[in-house]
C-alpha cells in the first residue's frame, strides 16, 4: 500500500474516533466545510470573495490550444486536472442532495451555496460540449482530450 493510501486510512480511523469520542458533533459546521472543500476545487474564474479567502482564480486559458472555452469546472483531487466522469459523478451528487434535502440545507444556509456549486459543474459542461458529437472529458494545463463518435 502506498505512503498516501496509509494516510487516508489513518486519517479516516483517527476521524471516526473523533466522532466516537465528541457526542455533540456539529454536523452543521461539517456540512459548511464539507461545501467549502468542493469550492477549493473550482477552476476558472472565481466569483468576488471566494469563502475559502486563499483561493484566486485558475486555468483561465484551459481550452485555448484547441480553439475552445473550457475554462471553469472543478478540478480532481488538486492536481489540476479535470476529469468529466468524477466531475459528472459530485454535480449529480449535489443536485440529489439539494432535491432530497433541501429543508436541510435551507436551515443550515447552505442551499444557495450547493445551488451555486451545482451551476459551476453544469455551466463547465455545457462549455465541454461543444458540438454534435463532440465532448472534451479530461483538461488539464498542457493538453484536452476529446471523445470523439
Amino acid at each position: 500500500m502506498s505512503g498516501s493510501g496509509r494516510l487516508m486510512i489513518s486519517l479516516a480511523l483517527f476521524a471516526s474516533l473523533l466522532v466516537c469520542v465528541n457526542a455533540h458533533f456539529n454536523y452543521k459546521e461539517a456540512l459548511t466545510k464539507s461545501i467549502i472543500f468542493l469550492e477549493a476545487q473550482r477552476s476558472g474564474k472565481l466569483p468576488p470573495h471566494p469563502r475559502p479567502p486563499w483561493r484566486g482564480d485558475s486555468a483561465l486559458e484551459d481550452g485555448k490550444t484547441v480553439g475552445v472555452d473550457l475554462v471553469g469546472g472543478y478540478y480532481d483531487a488538486g492536481d489540476n486536472v479535470k476529469y468529466g466522469l468524477p466531475m459528472a459523478f459530485t454535480v449529480t451528487t449535489l443536485a440529489w442532495a439539494a432535491y432530497f434535502y433541501k429543508a436541510e440545507l435551507t436551515s443550515a444556509g447552505e442551499m444557495k451555496n450547493v445551488l451555486d456549486g451545482i451551476k459551476w459543474g453544469t455551466d463547465y459542461f455545457l462549455k465541454a460540449s461543444t458540438g454534435n458529437n463532440r465532448l472534451f472529458v479530461q483538461v488539464s494545463g498542457l493538453r484536452s482530450c476529446m471523445i470523439l463518435p
